[in-house]
């Protein structure tokens, strides 16, 4: 018998053509938590927090488009609206589909997951952001040339970013503002880096770095969806992050005045160094909602 905390890789093929990976964990009649991961990782990022979770939570970790294993057609448009419809779609699809479920939003998990909320709010238990933003006072400086390409999506603007995409730009999320940068693994920010290395690839993660404008425009939509549901809301954030930084996790408190926020000593990737912390907050989180 299959143990509630093994994790189990598996892989799901789409009405269009994408073949989702993600990881499994845990059994089928608890609730059910969906972990969606950020830039430029994959669900990787989330093999020490599915262990914390599995033994009272079905955990659902996909790679969205564009990241980790998951494959996709090359006319596949990458934008968000599709990243959330296919993983709209790839949760009608799986076995034993959830009814309902909550989320886990970091980074790109965030525009992806609250697109769900918003279209299913009846399916939305919770919602822990961790660097997971929708506000406009979370997003740092580190936004500015991105802000750039938004106003002129030229080749000179693009350029501008590039860097980023390259080895120390992905390792820079990861030990800076952490607490012991040597003590995160290295094949955490190797192995984004191989998948980002992929041909044509990069071209993507611009096509999604200009299509973000319409995530800052949906904030109002998500901040009216906060206000209407009372959904339960857990933000709990890397305070050294320098992309989201703290003030968008303080933020959601104005429209839901429930909502828990803790600031911890750790940067971007909080779950590299903080895992077991994070996973104490959630556990008592859902557990305070009777989920």
């Amino acid at each position: 018998m299959t143990s509630l905390t093994t994790t189990v890789p598996k892989y799901l093929t789409l009405l269009r053509g994408e073949k989702i990976f993600w990881r499994e964990s845990g059994s089928v009649h608890s609730p059910t938590i969906l972990l969606l991961h950020g830039y430029p990782s994959s669900s990787h990022q989330f093999r020490n927090l599915i262990p914390i979770l599995a033994p009272k939570y079905r955990v659902i970790a996909p790679d969205l488009p564009g990241f980790g294993f998951t494959e996709v057609p090359s006319t596949y448009d990458y934008t968000f609206d599709n990243l959330a419809d296919t993983i709209d779609e790839f949760l009608e699809k799986i076995p034993h589909p959830p009814t309902k479920f909550s989320i886990y939003i970091f980074d790109y998990g965030a525009p992806t997951g609250l697109r769900l909320a918003t279209k299913h709010p009846e399916k939305i238990e919770a919602i822990i952001s961790q660097n997971g933003n929708a506000y406009l006072e979370g997003l740092g400086e580190f936004w500015n040339p991105v802000k750039e390409l938004w106003a002129n999506n030229s080749k000179e603007n693009q350029d501008a970013l590039r860097p980023f995409l390259e080895i120390d730009g992905t390792k820079s999320q990861y030990v800076q503002g952490a607490q012991d940068p040597s003590a995160i693994a290295p094949e955490s920010y190797m192995l984004d880096q191989a998948l980002l290395d992929r041909p044509g690839n990069k071209e993507i993660q611009l096509q999604l770095f200009y299509d973000y404008r319409n995530n800052v425009a949906l904030y109002p939509k998500w901040q009216e969806y906060f206000r209407v549901s009372q959904v339960p809301l857990l933000a709990a954030w890397g305070k050294n992050d320098f992309i989201f930084i703290p003030p968008g996790a303080e933020a959601f408190k104005k429209d839901l005045p429930k909502a828990e926020v803790h600031l911890l000593d750790a940067g971007h990737f909080l779950l590299e160094t903080n895992a077991v912390q994070q996973g104490k907050l959630i556990l008592e989180f859902l557990k305070k909602n009777d989920i």
